[in-house]
């Protein structure tokens, strides 16, 4: 990756969709990781982390929210490194003291992650290091109710997670909820422009420069879901598929049935009055097909 002009000791390992970035930070006396991708990865994920840090052990890990794609690799980590310290954001980190993966949204998402512990919280509105410079959390509802976002203010760095991505922002999962956070995902995009990060790195993606043109974009994303709310439905239905097939990467028709049924939050999304689930799953699928994000061969359907 260029190097965009990268605070001292920050390498960040861009991953694919199913997994969040990892962003290693290497100091004089310490070395941190934000994020640690998903579960399936976590092989991948060690290997990256060692060849980033040159074999220097992983002091610290940081979760800047508790999605799977943001902490599946956290369990091989900690076995990995049995001196690190992993912190997380305070909002749900009684659900993971107590493993609750229906809090956590494993169970109602569909999705994995291997049970993790962890040693303290990151608190909004307090700073720390990671390597040897000075960054500071803030609050970043939104995506995520409890989610946060890390600053370095030398270099005008943010680590945005899936607040602000090149090209929009994460599903508003509150929503989803029956909560009102679109408000939320606007005042984060406030307190983003406020930062004023000469360089963000998100949670997926690659870093970018153009912090302007992203918020822009973002507004109107968030303007479009006001709006016609059934459109983040809909939208926030076809990443979770896709999350899955990514996955899975084939399966058949059957089985995505079965897993839909099971999933609270996807049978809810696409379950329509007029459609039986099948129907709606299937009319779910032909828009990934169209979009050219899947391919079905007979009732199989596969990645693209």
């Amino acid at each position: 990756m260029a190097n965009l002009n990268m605070p001292a000791g920050v390498t960040v390992l861009e991953r694919g969709w199913l997994s969040s970035n990892n962003i290693a930070i290497a100091g004089r006396d310490q070395c941190a990781l934000i994020d640690s991708g998903y579960c399936t990865h976590s092989d991948q994920t060690l290997l990256l982390v060692d060849s980033a840090l040159q074999g220097r052990p992983l002091d610290l890990l940081l979760n800047t929210h508790l999605h799977s794609d943001h902490v599946g690799g956290n369990a091989a980590l900690q076995a990995h490194y049995p001196e690190m310290q992993t912190l997380i954001p305070p909002g749900h980190a009684q659900y993971v003291a107590a493993w609750d993966t229906e809090r956590l949204s494993y169970q109602p998402t569909g999705q994995n992650c291997p049970q993790f512990r962890f040693d303290a919280t990151l608190q909004p509105g307090s700073e720390l290091y990671l390597g040897d410079l000075l960054w500071q959390v803030h609050a970043a509802p939104g995506h995520d109710s409890h989610s946060v976002i890390l600053f370095e203010p030398q270099s005008r760095t943010l680590v945005s997670a899936d607040a602000l991505w090149e090209r929009g922002f994460g599903v508003v999962f509150p929503e989803l909820d029956g909560d009102d956070a679109f408000h939320e995902v606007a005042q984060t995009l406030d307190v983003i422009e406020a930062l004023q990060p000469a360089l963000v790195i998100p949670g997926h993606g690659a870093p970018f420069t153009d912090v302007g043109a992203a918020l822009l974009r973002a507004r109107q994303r968030l303007a479009g879901f006001v709006a016609d709310p059934a459109r983040h439905r809909q939208h926030a239905a076809k990443v979770m598929l896709k999350f899955k097939l990514l996955e899975l990467q084939s399966v058949s028709m059957l089985a995505l049935l079965a897993w839909a049924e099971a999933t609270p939050y996807v049978a809810k999304l696409v379950a329509h009055a007029e459609h039986s689930l099948a129907q709606a799953l299937d009319l779910l699928v032909q828009d990934l097909v169209r979009a050219g994000a899947a391919t079905l061969q007979g009732r199989q359907l596969h990645n693209a």
